[in-house]
């Protein structure tokens, strides 16, 4: 029996992934390669709905394509492409368009978020539309189930809507996805901020994978915790202790229950040290492979069109399909 096949993606709009990236999505994208058939892009395509610099764009797409490798992601096992170098994203993202109401697309929240902070009349089309290109992502592979945070949950509903929408009115093409939803992924808070989610918008509080080592010393050094003395896990009376121990929990191994007793009767400094510590001893090999993958950027570009080459065969297939079934001229 095949394995059910899962989508997901991730933007090229930094210089480096952080650990919430690591903990919070790709942790399990590393492991849901033994039980799913996986499908995985850098959403270059996306980041460009807002303004970009060219050459910083594709630095950062070869950057995160190497980091992606370096994670666990194999590319014999898994699917690894850069969207923009599939254009059947484009070509049925177009399609997708053409059944979406505006209503629909304008009810969409991260659209209205993103919106008001910029102000809607600078706001692109490409952000309006960013819901149906990511459908159009989904639907291309067939994908049974995609990953999905809170923040997605409303864009996989609408790739569900289109897709029943297509086949109920041209006839069944489309694998209606299911969201995937990982239980234990861990939720990490920014170092400063514990009350807010880690962000590369908030870099005081926020760990990337890619940081000189000392710099991620520092950081840890420096969280907040708060005026008591006890270490304990409790998210809202002490989310900066809580925050630490999820993390160190995440790299050690350990459980936050043995971690708390193992911190019995110890200082906040001896937390803030040892987590540093266990992050430092996962972020140094990796660090090092990151390099190492860069060092031979014609063996990445590569492995990267072999994954395109890889992935337009599944999404050529599908627009055959929808092809045929619309009424295009084949």
């Amino acid at each position: 029996m095949s394995k059910p096949r899962v989508l997901s993606g991730i933007q090229p709009t930094s210089d480096s992934f952080h650990i919430g990236n690591h903990l919070g999505a790709l942790k399990n994208w590393v492991a849901m390669q033994d039980t799913h058939d996986c499908v995985y892009f850098i959403a270059d395509m996306h980041a460009i709905t807002v303004e970009q610099d060219p050459k910083l764009l594709r630095d950062r797409t070869l950057n995160s394509y190497a980091q992606l490798l370096a994670l666990g992601i194999d590319s014999k096992k898994s699917i690894l492409l850069v969207q923009s170098q599939v254009p059947q994203h484009a070509q049925l993202m177009w399609i997708m368009s053409c059944l979406t109401g505006i209503g629909e697309a304008n009810r969409m929240t991260q659209f209205k978020d993103k919106a008001a902070k910029g102000g809607t009349s600078s706001a692109s089309v490409g952000l309006l539309t960013y819901p149906i290109l990511q459908a159009a992502d989904i639907l291309l592979y067939q994908a049974n189930a995609v990953p999905v945070g809170e923040d997605q949950r409303q864009h996989l509903e609408l790739t569900r809507d289109l897709a029943i929408r297509f086949n109920g009115r041209f006839g069944d093409v489309f694998t209606v996805p299911q969201a995937f939803i990982v239980k234990e992924t861990a939720k990490i808070m920014d170092l400063q901020d514990p009350t807010s989610k880690m962000s590369k918008s908030a870099p005081s509080g926020c760990v990337n994978l890619l940081d000189p080592l000392k710099t991620t010393e520092k950081k840890f050094k420096s969280a907040v915790t708060d005026s008591e003395t006890k270490i304990r896990f409790d998210q809202t009376k002490k989310p900066g202790v809580s925050n630490l121990l999820t993390i160190n929990s995440a790299y050690s191994g350990q459980s936050v229950e043995q971690l708390v007793k193992a911190f019995e009767g110890r200082m906040y400094g001896d937390l803030k040290k040892e987590t540093a510590e266990v992050v430092l001893s996962f972020i140094e090999p990796y660090q090092n492979r990151v390099a190492e993958l860069l060092t031979d950027k014609s063996e990445l570009e590569t492995l990267m069109h072999n994954g395109a080459d890889r992935a337009i065969e599944i999404a050529q297939e599908t627009i055959n399909a929808v092809y045929a079934k619309i009424g295009f001229a084949l």
